[in-house]
């Protein structure tokens, strides 16, 4: 018996809208991985991209839950000695709220060139407004 190996057809790929007001980091992002990696579709494959677009939206509204705003720091280095840079949530959220999910994604997808292809098809906005609305986005809803 050969195992069975699905046709994925890049014109099938649905859209979906997601409106991050009011939702734990976490969870919106876990939702988010599992839609980019197809793992809500019967025909999921692990090496396999078979997952749809997600569009983000209010991404300065999603939430973090406990002491995160002020404890959590993200870190970037520039590469030269002394390049590292520490910001907390409420520093990145000001002035790059986008960065929060895409961050949190991120960290949820393969690390590979898939992971790299997956992360394209994610769509993250600050405001109510994207300019996706040719593709008709299907609202999608996060479990609280």
């Amino acid at each position: 018996m050969k195992t069975y190996l699905p046709k994925v057809d890049l014109n099938a790929r649905k859209w979906h809208v997601v409106d991050a007001d009011g939702m734990v980091l976490g969870r919106l992002a876990a939702t988010v991985a599992d839609t980019l990696r197809g793992k809500n579709k019967p025909v999921y494959t692990p090496h396999l991209d078979a997952g749809d677009f997600v569009v983000v939206i209010n991404a300065e509204k999603v939430l973090l839950t406990g002491r995160k705003e002020t404890d959590k720091t993200y870190m970037s280095y520039s590469g030269w000695k002394g390049g590292e840079k520490y910001r907390t949530v409420a520093q990145v959220r000001a002035k790059h709220p986008e960065r929060l999910i895409v961050h949190a994604v991120k960290g949820m997808i393969p690390k590979n060139r898939l992971g790299d292809r997956l992360i394209t098809k994610l769509k993250v906005y600050r405001g109510n407004e994207h300019p996706h609305q040719a593709q008709q986005p299907a609202a999608m809803t996060v479990p609280a």
